[in-house]
Parts: C-alpha cells; sequence; structure tokens
C-alpha cells in the first residue's frame, strides 16, 4: 500500500508541475512578422507587422537605423489583438532594429526586437561585371 501512495503522490506532484510549466509557457510570443527577422526588403515598407501567439496591447515601438538615433513610434494600435499593424515613416536603405514591448492578455510584458535591412535600389541595378 505504501509503494501505491508513493506512485499516487508523485503523480500528482507531476501533474502540477506540468500546470505550472503550461502556465509559466501561456505568455504571449511573436511568431512572425513584416517584414521578416533577418529579411531585406527592396523598399521601405508602409507598415510593420507583428503576429502574436494571443492578443497583445502594443505599448512602445521604436525604430533605429544603424549609427542614428532611435525613433519612437507614437501612433500605436489602442487595442488589443493577435496581430499589430503599425505604419512607418519612409526608410532609407541601411539596417534596421525595431524595438516592441507588449502587454499580453495575462498581464504579462513582453520584449523583443525585429531585425531587417531596407535593400540599397542603386545597388540592385547596378551592371554585373
Amino acid at each position: 500500500m505504501t509503494l501505491f501512495k508513493g506512485f499516487v503522490a508523485q503523480g500528482l506532484i507531476s501533474a502540477v508541475l506540468v500546470s505550472f510549466a503550461t502556465v509559466a509557457s501561456a505568455h504571449a510570443h511573436l511568431k512572425d512578422a513584416v517584414p521578416a527577422e533577418g529579411s531585406t526588403v527592396k523598399a521601405s515598407p508602409d507598415h510593420i507587422v507583428l503576429n502574436f501567439s494571443e492578443a497583445a496591447k502594443l505599448t512602445a515601438l521604436t525604430i533605429q537605423k544603424d549609427g542614428e538615433a532611435e525613433q519612437k513610434i507614437a501612433a500605436l494600435p489602442k487595442t488589443e489583438a493577435a496581430q499589430l499593424s503599425v505604419a512607418t515613416p519612409k526608410l532609407s536603405p541601411g539596417k534596421y532594429v525595431v524595438n516592441w514591448r507588449i502587454v499580453s492578455d495575462d498581464t504579462h510584458i513582453m520584449s523583443g526586437k525585429l531585425h531587417f535591412t531596407v535593400a540599397d535600389p542603386a545597388a540592385s541595378s547596378a551592371p554585373s561585371h
């Protein structure tokens, strides 16, 4: 009987730990974005689109070109959504980092970065030798 109680107790402990792990990993996370992480786009994107695993509220968004000052994007969506789209200023060719911060439905604050490059149109139209 003691052996049986040990198995039951161990089973209950395992179930509780799995429950906690499921709750802990339930925070919103970035699934994908447009432009995609690490991508090179041919022209300045009109919007940054962030696709999350669940509805979230975007609370901060900045964009920074290599070697330049960070620009705060102020016109953020006012409602929670799994897909958030934000208009961007005209971006010149170069490497960019977008920093985002959200509050997920479970009130956890999450943040991350998105890296992409805007190609130089002159470089792609130059004749190759």
